[in-house]
């Protein structure tokens, strides 16, 4: 797939479209900056038509409603689904009529509709309307009144995705849509015909990165300190999950869900090829880890009273739930799965397809364009199978909020306790027929918020839920306190609740380590077995690089069994999305662990790599922070109205003060090159109310410090008295007798391997120096103690000899 094809053509497309739709609406006299006379029956001179006045004024309706720009933005990307949608049904011959909308047989940017428009087939369509347009010359106009009546014609079998025509939608319909440089003309010659043959994750490239100028807008504001919409939420955090990654988590989950139940003697004997047969077939599967015979049996039983139900297949109505489920990627998969699993029992692929959209497939998006593309990803999945299937009524159970307020607020976050009775329909469809639609829309969407599944996977949006808008940080503070700090992490608590059986998601790491996620993570390994995971680290995608957004993949079992030993794949090494999936398809760095040696750790982080002698180091000796005082540094509001390097000063001692703020790789001494304003004891400072002053009890006292962020190795330093110490700075303090022994410590290889378990991300706070295990040899401590004092006076005149310290004199060579 050309990725790189595909990625230029959606961001143009979407530039191109606006403004095209833009121009349309120019041509019925709006603008941003107004519209005139919402009732107007001519523009600019020129009569509008019965039809064509109703259009425009549902138009202004829409931008009283929801602004301009928002509109434009909605129509735009209308358009684009459609345009894409059609694009995929035609390579793939799916379209009813068999006849292709924008290219020739041989795949050139030539509308075969428009040569067949006086013989096709096609309902709606005024063959007089055709010949009128046809002897007048009118090649555009009946290209796109045939155009037009398709997407109406495609109502029937997609409603969801081909909305009936006739709105403002149609109004803004683009202009020259024929010329080889228009979007369709781009969208046939620039995107290789067979990125669209049986391929439909292209949809979900497309969706992804259409929004990119969009999220790249989104994350300007917000350095603006511009906090995130809710309309803006899917742009800045949707992302196409690697295709490997989606398999790992649906056959691991989904997937195990079914062989559980031929392990643990559910079904026949005979059933077992049937089995391996799958199992080969999904290369991405994990063995369990062996367990002990205690947990095996336990194991056994628990599955038996699970899964066992003599009325029905397990299969058959298994529930798998996506609830953020964007243009449907693991939806898609977990149909083949199902697929997989239906036809090994002999069902028809055509029944199978069926039973699959109506009876196992669920999903939300807080975004209906993701939910129109997901749902036309499945519909397409399920014609595969059965080439009538679009003629049969069948309808996905896949939604977003529609006007429904709290879920376009908190999406598939929000609680819903108890469902109200479903909408009654009316008795005849009147012109408001589309309200009830609306309404039985939001109540289906609370349908699916309120249900448990038996299997849930996604990926979840990552964003600090202090980027988003007030209404959404309120929420999420009062409904997963233990969870607060990411959207991510709040998606974890949530679908732990909404699923039954198994869970699989790939989130950021952090949550595995965070002091600020133990209570979510104790929550998590008190309730469920983590069976395998695949601790990707960064670059799992090849769209973000850099280190800071770091992942893993984790299927979750609901059930605890004390003992139960889990499979990690340690995928951190490799640097290319592609580099991790050889390596875990490869068998390579895997991890047996127990999953309650977690909780022998200080925090219980998930560091499943832990050898037994570290394990036996954390539980045989006190915490540094049972020995010392680890500190935060404070932190000024104001950095450049406070701080200064030293030689932008006269003298130190009155008004400027040094100040320890953190630094480059450096041991033992230095780093020391800034001063503070603190006269009168911070006064000014503390007058500015912006500024968060920590431990000042301890100010200025002897210490070891560290620089919070770190890249790599992490470097401790001697403090002498008289710092302050400001927030990339912490400091700890430890009696005088222990205090180069602990530096000591801190700075030798082992304190670098238990501080990559406790917390190894690029931050390394007070609360993480805590937690490291303090060995104290009271026979070398004196020899230790010496050797750390011999090492502090090297670097110190090491620093000394750099022009950048304040007690430079001259370079010892000179």
């Amino acid at each position: 797939m050309n990725k790189s094809a595909i990625q230029k053509f959606a961001v143009w497309a979407r530039t191109t479209l606006m403004e095209q739709v833009a121009q349309r609406a120019y041509q019925y006299g709006i603008i941003k900056d107004g519209y005139g006379d919402a009732n107007a029956v001519t523009v600019n001179g020129k009569a509008l038509s019965t039809q064509e006045q109703g259009q425009r004024r549902e138009l202004v309706r829409e931008i009283q409603s929801k602004g301009y720009d928002q509109v434009i933005e909605e129509v735009a990307y209308t358009w684009f689904n459609r345009f894409i949608a059609l694009r995929y049904m035609e390579v793939n011959n799916y379209l009813p009529s068999h006849i292709r909308v924008f290219s020739n047989a041989q795949g050139e940017f030539d509308p075969e509709i428009l040569k067949e428009a006086l013989h096709m087939d096609l309902p709606g369509l005024d063959q007089s309307q055709v010949a009128e347009h046809i002897e007048k010359n009118e090649t555009e106009a009946l290209y796109r009144y045939l155009l037009l009546t398709q997407c109406n014609a495609l109502n029937e079998g997609l409603p969801k995705m081909f909305e009936k025509m006739g709105g403002y939608t149609e109004l803004l319909f683009p202009n020259n849509i024929l010329r080889p440089d228009s979007v369709l003309g781009h969208m046939v010659s620039d995107i290789p015909e067979e990125d669209w043959t049986d391929q439909v994750q292209i949809i979900g490239w497309l969706y992804q990165y259409y929004n990119t100028q969009l999220k790249a807008e989104t994350f300007d504001l917000l350095k603006k300190n511009v906090k995130i919409t809710k309309e803006r939420i899917p742009s800045a955090t949707q992302l196409f999950t690697p295709d490997w990654i989606v398999r790992y988590m649906v056959e691991n989950s989904l997937g195990r869900l079914v062989i559980d139940n031929l392990n643990y003697d559910i079904w026949a004997e005979s059933e077992k090829a049937k089995i391996d047969l799958l199992k080969a077939k999904w290369n991405y599967y994990v063995e369990e880890a062996e367990q002990d015979p205690d947990v095996d049996t336990e194991l056994r039983i628990f599955s038996h009273n699970k899964y066992a139900r003599g009325d029905k297949l397990p299969f058959v109505d298994t529930t798998f739930f996506d609830p953020c489920m964007g243009s449907g990627h693991v939806l898609v998969y977990a149909f083949d799965v199902f697929m997989d699993i239906y036809t090994s029992q002999g069902w028809n692929p055509r029944d199978a397809a069926q039973r699959i959209v109506e009876k196992n497939l669920y999903g939300l998006d807080i975004d209906k364009r993701a939910a129109q593309l997901a749902y036309f990803a499945v519909m397409m999945k399920a014609r595969q199978y059965d080439r009538r299937f679009l003629t049969r009524g069948i309808q996905p159970n896949l939604y977003s909020p529609g006007s429904y307020a709290d879920g376009q607020e908190y999406g598939s976050l929000l609680v819903v306790d108890e469902l109200e009775p479903k909408p009654e329909a009316p008795e005849e469809f009147t012109l408001f027929d589309a309200d009830y639609e609306d309404q039985l829309n939001s109540w289906n969407f609370r349908r699916l918020l309120s249900q448990e599944y038996d299997v849930v996977v996604t990926n979840p949006p990552y964003m600090a839920v202090s980027n988003g808008n007030a209404a959404l940080n309120k929420y999420i503070k009062k409904n997963y306190p233990d969870s607060k700090g990411d959207l991510f992490a709040a998606f974890i608590e949530r679908c732990w609740k909404y699923s039954s059986q198994y869970l699989a998601m790939i989130t950021q790491h952090s949550w595995m380590f965070l002091s600020s996620f133990e209570k979510l993570r104790t929550k998590l390994l008190l309730s469920t077995d983590i069976v395998n995971m695949a601790h990707l680290g960064a670059r799992a995608f090849e769209e973000i690089g850099g280190e800071v957004v770091q992942t893993t993949s984790f299927v979750l079992r609901m059930g605890y069994h004390e003992g139960y030993r889990g499979t990690y794949c340690r995928l951190v090494e490799p640097t290319t999305q592609q580099g991790k999936e050889d390596m875990f398809l490869g068998g390579e760095s895997r991890h047996i662990a127990v999953q309650t040696n977690f909780f022998k750790i200080p925090g219980s982080p998930i560091a499943y790599w832990i050898s037994r002698t570290l394990l036996s180091i954390f539980s045989e000796n006190k915490n540094v922070g049972q020995l010392s005082q680890p500190r935060q540094g404070s932190t000024l509001g104001d950095n450049a109205s406070f701080l200064r390097f030293w030689f932008e000063i006269r003298e130190k001692g009155t008004k400027w003060f040094n100040c320890m703020k953190g630094g480059e790789y450096r041991r033992w001494y230095g780093n020391i090159l800034y001063v503070l304003d603190w006269e009168n004891n911070g006064a000014h400072i503390k007058s500015t109310g912006r500024a968060t002053i920590r431990s000042e009890n301890m100010l200025f006292r002897e210490g070891i410090t560290w620089s919070n962020i770190t890249s790599g190795k992490s470097s401790f330093r001697y403090m002498p008295e008289g710092f302050f110490f400001e927030s990339t700075g912490s400091v700890c303090f430890i009696d005088q007798e222990l205090l180069n022994y602990l530096l000591g410590f801190l700075n030798s290889p082992i304190t670098d391997k238990i501080n990559y378990i406790i917390n190894p991300t690029l931050h390394l706070q007070s609360g993480d120096i805590a937690k490291i295990p303090l060995i104290i040899s009271n026979d070398k401590l004196s020899d230790i103690s010496y050797s750390v004092s011999e090492n502090i006076t090297f670097s110190r005149i090491d620093w000394d000899s750099n022009e950048t310290s304040w007690d430079f004199k001259r370079h010892p060579l000179v």
